[in-house]
């Protein structure tokens, strides 16, 4: 048995997570399903066949779905129905991020929830607070496969205890790799060497360059219409922050973490006090280097209007852009299909005024799957969970279909997966080591298959990792992994300042107040950097979100943290 802690506060953030439509469910259709195939078996395929009815979430741009398959119905639905007799069926689905938020807060509010769903951290706390949560102490312990328990424990307890209150565990929780917490700078390093330039290493040093890529034609076509720096589309974060941790694409977060500036992060102060990071005066100067850099033309100049900010870059318009180490999936193979020697390349830069790469880090958990209250069959989720566990390495990660088409996935990964992985391919590849070397190293879910598959793709020398050292042509779905894993993560040795948020998740007071603040720091941020704002209105930025509820959050935040 697994004993779970008796309460959860910690690390927890809110995650734009999958999505789904219609609210108008919550009754289950469920064939009566056999006990004895239940019986603490984390395999257990049902004797008569069991629906259950989830919320979805859908990424409209996903194209990755053969003629015919629909989210309900595509090779991991069945799949699941093959090896366990469970039919998903899609009580509503929306598209991630706000719409399939707004979905799961109109279930809440209705009280219509589906049998289970992908839900963050507030929604979670509401639904917990209103009694609408199947307990899944029991069906954890009993059901849980030993590569889940497994992976949990590799978070110290972090991630059970952010699902858990008053002694019960409410939710499975995901666990994030913490590299996808870690944004870096992808260059095109084709238009660096075009230039005769070096990958920029300083503030200075990336000014310098995209002041050369905006300026020196490096796409060759003799028409000024190149981009030094993407920039976040219409909506997007200019950063990441407690509530959101991971994932950030084209957003500035190198740029604040070089001057030592973590908006949007709870940190401690000189004193050692939690303060906010977004009213530090660290914060200030960053931006002025932003609205500086914009006000040059080094920034995209549809910057906070494009409905797109994967445009330029799939086009080949633009030069450097920040996110996590996973762009090899997207956006960059498309990249490449209008110009397959477009070497984007990744590196931990830019370095402060000491010479060091810092990150803000990612929450254990950002995201839950949640069961409603009267489920008859709660541990059909976690069963489908273990599946996923068992199989996406060995068995789905050539598929050419996007995982998040597998139903209620959440994404449970060793903390240190990335890191770990991209190590050891530098090693199998260097001849140190076999890939039996590895064999028992099961928490590592994908990495028996990624060791099997690198030289499927990676060219010789196994050192260089220039575009025209890799093969996506010869199998682009295992491509797209690796290169994401040895380009991605030039920092896998770990030797970089790790930068932690105080709290991950909303306090009492932020419930009825973090929207409306959050919205003043947006849009006083974003017109500061886009220079509609004189750089001044910080100050009155920080004075208003002091007094509009920030100061009762700071202690809020303050007391949690001394827990």
């Amino acid at each position: 048995m697994v004993a779970l802690s008796a309460c959860g506060n910690n690390d927890k953030t809110e995650n734009a997570s999958p999505a789904s439509s219609p609210a108008e469910t919550g009754s289950t259709a469920t064939a009566p399903a056999s006990s004895t195939s239940a019986a603490n078996d984390p395999f257990g395929k049902y004797d008569q066949t069991l629906t259950i009815n989830i919320g979805k979430s859908v990424d409209p741009s996903d194209k990755s779905l053969p003629a015919g398959d629909t989210p309900e119905n595509n090779e991991f639905t069945r799949y699941v129905k093959d090896n366990l007799n469970i039919e998903t069926k899609i009580a509503w689905m929306a598209a991630n991020g706000k719409d399939y938020d707004q979905k799961v807060n109109l279930s809440i509010a209705s009280n219509s929830l589906p049998d289970a769903m992908t839900v963050g951290d507030t929604q979670l706390r509401q639904m917990v607070k209103a009694g609408m949560l199947e307990d899944l102490t029991q069906t954890y312990n009993e059901y849980a496969s030993p590569q889940m328990k497994k992976l949990m424990d590799k978070t110290e307890g972090l991630a059970l205890q952010s699902a858990t209150f008053d002694g019960k565990l409410y939710a499975i929780p995901n666990i994030n790799p913490q590299s996808d917490g870690v944004h870096t700078m992808w260059i095109r390093k084709d238009w660096l060497d075009k230039l005769g330039l070096e990958v920029p290493k300083t503030l200075d040093d990336l000014e310098k360059v995209a002041q050369a890529f905006v300026e020196q034609d490096p796409d060759g076509n003799n028409k000024k219409d190149t981009i030094g720096i993407s920039a976040p589309q219409s909506g997007g974060r200019l950063y990441a922050d407690f509530l959101g941790s991971t994932n950030n694409t084209f957003g500035f977060d190198p740029i604040f973490s070089s001057l030592h500036a973590y908006p949007g992060y709870w940190i401690k102060d000189a004193g050692g006090q939690p303060v906010y990071g977004s009213i530090q005066p660290e914060t200030k100067t960053a931006l002025a280097e932003l609205r500086d850099l914009y006000a040059k033309g080094l920034i995209d100049p549809e910057m906070g209007v494009r409905k797109d900010a994967t445009e330029p870059v799939v086009a080949g318009k633009s030069g450097i852009l920040f996110g996590p180490w996973w762009l090899g999936y997207w956006p960059l193979p498309d990249a490449l299909k209008n110009d397959p020697k477009a070497n984007w390349q990744s590196y931990a830069v830019p370095l402060d005024a000491n010479g060091q790469f810092n990150a803000h880090m990612a929450a254990t958990t950002s995201n839950w799957l949640v069961v409603r209250k009267g489920y008859e069959h709660p541990e059909a989720t976690v069963k489908m969970l273990n599946l996923l566990l068992r199989d996406e390495g060995p068995k789905f990660s050539a598929s050419t279909v996007n995982i998040a088409n597998y139903p209620l996935r959440i994404v449970q990964a060793a903390v240190d997966d990335t890191e770990f992985t991209a190590q050891a391919l530098r090693e199998v590849l260097a001849g140190t080591k076999l890939p039996a070397d590895y064999d028992n190293m099961t928490e590592y879910k994908l990495l028996k298959n990624d060791l099997a598959n690198i030289k499927k793709v990676k060219l010789e020398p196994y050192d260089k990792l220039d575009i025209d050292a890799w093969n996506p042509s010869a199998d682009l779905g295992n491509w797209s992994r690796l290169y994401s894993l040895m380009v991605g993560i030039p920092y896998y040795k770990g030797d970089y300042n790790k930068v932690y948020s105080l709290a991950y998740s909303q306090t009492k007071t932020m419930e009825s107040r973090w929207a409306n603040l959050k919205k003043l720091e947006d849009e006083t941020f974003l017109k500061i950097i886009m220079g509609s704002a004189p750089l001044d209105d910080f100050d009155k930025f920080v004075t208003d979100w002091k007094k509009q509820g920030g100061d009762q959050i700071t202690q809020e935040v303050a007391e949690t943290a001394q827990k």
